[in-house]
């Protein structure tokens, strides 16, 4: 039976029905792939590496509004009430691995350009970026599918992202920037010895207790308009030793910082190497880059994309730029973003869910979003 796009909940159950734990795909691409063909999209399957990804445009004209989103979800965890990719509703909640994070969204999506598109008020051209790699290590997925579009010409005038912003109800936040990531494993040796002879060893976690100090006690800044300050969080500390007479070998430890745009990674990585110098200049750090902070400035379709939020929900969204990483930081590169979807408080939970009313009333709010953008 053909579901009916106008409606978002029967696309949204059968993506639902996808299990899509990062790295499968379960034929969650196929159920899209087919819903936006039978609109007229032109679509393309888009496969890096392993990856699946999907780039579909509407029209040819401008101006060019993109939506971006991910159909892969975390693993779901046991103790649901019902089964988790069986896309049920029960009283009026749609239950289901990516109900709000982000599947629904997706099917807000498609809706909204339906009911836009009903009412003769389409921009130029819809695209539809979707990667089935956003909830794993994000090599092959919209960071993959930008470069496709920007070498295929493919740049849209701006672009939503459909991530939960919302913590308690739809119109609260809407998302115009991300802060930066930056992970360090930190590897101290010394050499091996009885705690009672410290002079025939030589104690690294002591070395690297001293650099996680000058690390954790510096203030790396006090924020600003836009961003909170940032912060360093030390995740582990490790020896591996079971004897409390043995000065180990060698001193592990791994931290994480989330960074405003007063610093970008090369710049936090110069210090940490700095500061290992002088508290343990034998200490090796291997860093890891999820990505820069960025912001995308109010005004223009920022103000836009407020104002039609605003009037459909009856309250002024704030605009922010807390939380984690998104794909927002690599389509960043292309064009203008920001994020806006359902609310977050069952994202990565037991039961996670959205209110059926809640997926109708944001694909009204991204037909609205369309209808104005085309004005």
């Amino acid at each position: 039976m053909p579901i009916t796009l106008a409606d978002p909940l029967p696309l949204a159950q059968a993506l639902l029905r996808c299990a899509s734990v990062t790295p499968a795909d379960a034929g969650a691409m196929d159920v899209l792939a087919e819903a936006l063909s039978a609109l007229g999209f032109t679509v393309h399957r888009l496969t890096f590496g392993t990856t699946p990804n999907l780039y579909a445009r509407l029209g040819s004209g401008a101006p060019h509004f993109c939506f971006a989103g991910h159909t892969d979800v975390v693993p779901p965890g046991e103790g649901w009430r019902h089964d988790p990719f069986g896309g049920v509703v029960e009283d009026g909640i749609l239950y289901g691995r990516g109900a709000c994070d982000m599947k629904a969204a997706i099917a807000a999506f498609v809706a909204g350009v339906v009911q836009a598109r009903d009412a003769g008020k389409l921009p130029g051209s819809v695209s539809l970026l979707i990667t089935g790699d956003e909830e794993g290590p994000a090599h092959d997925g919209t960071v993959r599918v930008v470069d496709w579009m920007r070498d295929h010409g493919e740049i849209p005038d701006f672009c939503l992202v459909g991530e939960p912003t919302n913590p308690q109800a739809l119109g609260d936040i809407i998302k115009i920037g991300r802060r930066g990531s930056l992970s360090a494993a930190i590897a101290v040796p010394g050499v091996q010895g009885h705690a009672a002879y410290p002079h025939l060893a030589d104690n690294p976690v002591h070395k690297i207790l001293a650099l996680l100090q000058a690390l954790v006690t510096r203030r790396l800044d006090e924020g600003n308009r836009w961003f909170q300050p940032s912060s360093l969080q030390v995740t582990s500390v490790d020896v591996g030793n079971p004897a409390t007479n043995v000065i180990p070998a060698l001193a592990t430890a791994k931290l994480n910082i989330r960074y405003n745009d007063a610093h970008t990674a090369a710049s936090l990585e110069a210090w940490i190497k700095a500061e290992a110098a002088t508290h343990a200049p034998d200490a090796s750090i291997t860093f890891h880059r999820t990505g820069d902070s960025f912001l995308t400035d109010p005004g223009g379709e920022v103000d836009m994309l407020a104002a039609v939020i605003g009037d459909i929900f009856g309250r002024v969204p704030k605009l922010d730029t807390g939380g984690g990483t998104s794909d927002a930081r690599f389509i960043t590169h292309l064009c203008p973003v920001a994020e806006f979807g359902l609310v977050g408080q069952s994202m990565h939970k037991v039961d996670e869910h959205t209110t059926v009313a809640d997926l109708r009333r944001l694909a009204g709010a991204y037909a609205a979003i369309l209808e104005r953008f085309s004005a």
